[in-house]
C-alpha cells in the first residue's frame, strides 16, 4: 500500500501554485499532508519525484544531483505549462536545497526551507543513510532477511559514487545564497538527528531577502512535514504564503 501511495501528486484548487519538493530517499509522501493541507486552503500544490526516488534502491544509487535538479525544473515547468503563472516553493531537506536553488534561477512568490543542510555528512554517513532507505524498502516488499541481506550486501559494493555530487550542490548553492532575493520562510526543527540546525542561521542571515523569516520548532525530528507539529507548522506555512505579493 505504501509503495502504491508513493507516486507524484498535483493537486488543483486556485491560481497560487505551490511546488512542494520532496529530501534525500524520500518521495511525495513526505508531502502529501502539506499538499492536502493547501488545497484545502485554495493553494494548487504539485510534487514530483526525482529520479531514483520511490522506487527501488538499486535505481537511486544509479541516479544523482544533477538528474534530480533537471526534475525538479521539470516540476517547475508542468506547472506553467499547466497555465499556473503564480508559483511559491517549499521543500523538505534536499527539496529545501532545490527550492533555494531555484529561487536563484526563476521567477517565485516565495520559498519555503524546511530542515534544509547548509552542510553536509561525510559520503560513509551519508551512504548508511542509503542502505537504511534500501533495507526498510526491502522489508516493505516482504522479502526475508536472507534476501535482504544479499541485496543490501550487492547495493554496499557498488556504493553511490554521486554523493560527492551531492556533497558539491549543497556547497554551492550555499556560496550563491546572497542571490536570493525572493521572500523565505525558513523552518528548523531544533533537535534535527540528521542536518545540524545551525543550516538555519546560515539561509537566513545571507540571502538578502527583504521579507524574510526564521521559524523554530521544539519538539519535531528531521522529517518534519510527518512529526508531531504538522499542524502548527501547516498554519506557519499558509500564514507565510498569505503575505506573499500574489495577484489575484
Amino acid at each position: 500500500m505504501r509503495i502504491k501511495e508513493q507516486q507524484p501528486f498535483f493537486f488543483q484548487a486556485g491560481k497560487r501554485a505551490v511546488l512542494l519538493l520532496h529530501g534525500f530517499t524520500g518521495s511525495s509522501s513526505d508531502v502529501r499532508m502539506l499538499g492536502r493541507f493547501l488545497e484545502k486552503k485554495g493553494y494548487t500544490s504539485y510534487a514530483p519525484h526525482y529520479r531514483g526516488h520511490g522506487v527501488p534502491p538499486e535505481q537511486l544509487i544509479e541516479t544523482g544531483p544533477n538528474e534530480w535538479w533537471e526534475d525538479v525544473v521539470k516540476g517547475y515547468e508542468t506547472l506553467k505549462e499547466a497555465g499556473y503563472e503564480q508559483i511559491a516553493v517549499a521543500g523538505l531537506s534536499l527539496g529545501g536545497v532545490f527550492s533555494l536553488k531555484l529561487a536563484m534561477n526563476f521567477p517565485l512568490k516565495g520559498v519555503v526551507t524546511m530542515c534544509s543542510p547548509m552542510t553536509m555528512r561525510t559520503t560513509d554517513m551519508m551512504f548508511q543513510g542509503v542502505l537504511k532507505y534500501a533495507k526498510d524498502y526491502k522489508k516493505f516488499e516482504g522479502k526475508n532477511e536472507e534476501q535482504i541481506k544479499q541485496e543490501i550486501e550487492a547495493i554496499r559494493q557498488k556504493g553511490m559514487p554521486s554523493l560527492v555530487d551531492l556533497q558539491q550542490l549543497v556547497q554551492d548553492v550555499r556560496k550563491d545564497l546572497d542571490l536570493i532575493y525572493t521572500s523565505i520562510l525558513v523552518v528548523q526543527s531544533r533537535h534535527d538527528e540528521i542536518i545540524n540546525p545551525e543550516s538555519a542561521h546560515i539561509i537566513y542571515e545571507n540571502v538578502e531577502s527583504l521579507n524574510k523569516k526564521l521559524v523554530w520548532f521544539e519538539n519535531s525530528s528531521h522529517v518534519i512535514t510527518l512529526d508531531k507539529e504538522k499542524a502548527e507548522l501547516h498554519e506557519v506555512i499558509f500564514e507565510f504564503l498569505e503575505s506573499l505579493d500574489w495577484e489575484d
